[in-house]
């Protein structure tokens, strides 16, 4: 492991329970890593922060890891967005470290990042399951899945049942509730008269287009909005 940020969130993980992703958590995973100070506050000028946005990103790739392992076509697409979640929730070692997070995103002055981290999840997901959108569904999916994600963590955070299965219960339930939203819209387009009412926003929605994008190569097919 030469890279400096991975040996010090690897050292700072067994702090973030007890003193939370704060400076102290930073000061002691410099110490038990021997990275250079100078060298550590370079590769994370936020310090802990920083070592929290990576450890929510190592998590995506360890999701993106498992997924490739998956025959995607043999299961039903809820059921492969369903997977998708609980595999990122599964790539978690210690629940304190995300709820660690999560508390640290909530203040106001991290909560771009923390819901940043959160598009970045669902966009990887969206794209991982193959979607090649480009309109406004670009953005409508990874916003309903936002919302998936979120509250299932959430839920998943206080949840004690074995195996975690009420956890996976709760996600299977705010599929079903999207799921009933497409077929709503779906009805809505197929109306003659609510098409007719909805002649002007669909309009406006078209010239609505996905963000610039890149073949990446990390899944057959696969595309993926371009990083910072």
């Amino acid at each position: 492991m030469n890279d400096p940020r991975a040996q010090l969130l690897d050292a700072a993980v067994m702090h973030v329970p007890f003193d939370g992703w704060t400076d102290a958590t930073f000061k002691a995973a410099v110490a038990d890593s021997g990275i250079d100070p100078t060298v550590a506050r370079a590769v994370c000028p936020r310090g802990a922060v920083d070592l929290a946005v990576a450890y929510h990103h190592s998590g995506d790739a360890q999701m993106l890891t498992a997924l490739k392992g998956v025959d995607l076509k043999a299961l039903r697409f809820r059921d492969r967005i369903a997977l998708a979640v609980q595999l990122r929730l599964e790539a978690v070692d210690d629940k304190e470290v995300v709820r660690r997070g999560t508390t640290l995103f909530a203040l106001p002055h991290y909560a771009a990042d923390g819901a940043k981290l959160v598009w970045g999840t669902c966009d990887q997901i969206w794209t991982a399951l193959g979607d090649a959108s480009d309109d406004v569904n670009w953005y409508t999916k990874r916003a309903t899945l936002s919302g998936v994600y979120t509250s299932t963590v959430l839920y998943w955070l206080g949840d004690t049942s074995e195996d975690h299965a009420d956890t996976w219960a709760f996600l299977d339930r705010r599929i079903d509730n999207v799921m009933q939203i497409e077929k709503l819209k779906a009805q809505v387009k197929d109306s003659p008269t609510l098409s007719k009412l909805m002649a002007g926003p669909n309009w406006l929605l078209s010239h609505v287009k996905a963000p610039k994008r890149f073949p990446k190569g990390d899944f057959p097919g696969s595309w993926t909005a371009p990083r910072d």
